[in-house]
């Protein structure tokens, strides 16, 4: 009898299921067709949304951010990723556990929401993949790692900005949140690293910039060397703001800068990190009502692929 029902965001009986043999048009949109799960008992990475654009300081749109990437990425769950080896599905119990809920007109109490919300999937699940929301998010899930693991962490970043300006008080920006994070110990400078930046910022914090011009001039596999050199083997939060690629290959932001990363040379630089000891990811800064014809979306969905991978072949 032919089964008409086969939708495995609801239907699969246990995480590693194959969602090859369903239409990837249809159905739920769970990031790669994962089932849809809250009870995360033996989950390795569980998939959330944070849909928060209320910290940016130029275009909004990135609270549906979430949702265009979970559906770009419905397309990749039909085959192994290309050109990984393996099937990051088949070798991680990965389940998506939803969005975090907030009011958005109460942004004082969102940092503390998001922190507690990662927190507790990472009570259960290993680690938490985060999908943005604008880059704002990572400070909460840095404080959320950092705690499970024990800070600092290392830092690796892909951003056109480093984000790292200094702020005052409780503001609550996009621009600020790694100065934050460096100033409490969330994450160690020494041996953190931002890749792609073209903006200026004269106090890096110690943090060692590979900026865009470098990454043009060096091979992806040189410059992903130089991360893991500077990480040194310590746990690790990969982060990466979709704005660190070419506005040609990601106009969907809200704050593009030309001369960017192409998606060629970004992906070939995560390829190149294996070995990286990830203990948490996420993508940022995707937003749809600017993006065209969900490019944007779809690079987001890939590089948050591309994190699986790194995951599950994590020392």
């Amino acid at each position: 009898m032919t089964d008409h029902r086969r939708d495995y965001a609801f239907t699969a009986t246990t995480l590693k299921q194959r969602t090859h043999d369903e239409a990837m048009y249809s159905g739920a949109l769970s990031f790669c067709r994962r089932a849809f799960a809250r009870d995360l008992k033996g989950v390795d990475v569980a998939v959330m949304g944070v849909p928060l654009d209320t910290t940016v300081t130029n275009r909004p749109g990135t609270r549906f951010g979430p949702r265009a990437v979970r559906a770009a990425s419905t397309q990749l769950a039909w085959s192994r990723a290309w050109p990984s080896a393996f099937d990051p599905f088949e070798r991680l119990a990965v389940a998506d556990w939803g969005d975090v809920a907030f009011d958005p007109g109460r942004p004082g109490e969102t940092p503390a929401i998001i922190e507690a919300a990662i927190s507790s999937v990472l009570d259960e699940a290993k680690a938490a993949l985060a999908i943005g929301g604008d880059h704002f998010i990572t400070y909460p899930a840095l404080r959320a790692a950092a705690k499970k693991h024990g800070g600092p962490l290392a830092l690796v970043q892909f951003d056109a900005h480093t984000d790292t300006w200094k702020d005052e008080g409780d503001r609550v920006e996009h621009g600020t949140m790694f100065w934050r994070a460096v100033r409490e110990g969330l994450i160690d400078p020494a041996h953190s690293v931002q890749i792609g930046i073209r903006t200026t910022n004269d106090d890096p914090l110690g943090i060692t910039v590979i900026d865009a011009i470098r990454c043009h001039r060096s091979s992806p596999e040189e410059i992903a060397a130089e991360a893991l050199r500077v990480v040194g083997g310590r746990p690790a939060y990969l982060t990466f703001d979709i704005d660190a690629l070419d506005p040609s290959c990601a106009p969907g932001t809200g704050t593009p800068v030309c001369g960017g990363l192409f998606s060629w040379q970004a992906l070939a630089m995560l390829r190149a990190l294996k070995g990286l000891n990830l203990v948490g990811m996420d993508v940022v800064e995707v937003s749809p009502p600017y993006d065209h014809a969900e490019i944007t979306a779809l690079a987001g969905a890939t590089v948050a692929l591309e994190m699986l991978c790194l995951y599950a072949v994590r020392p």
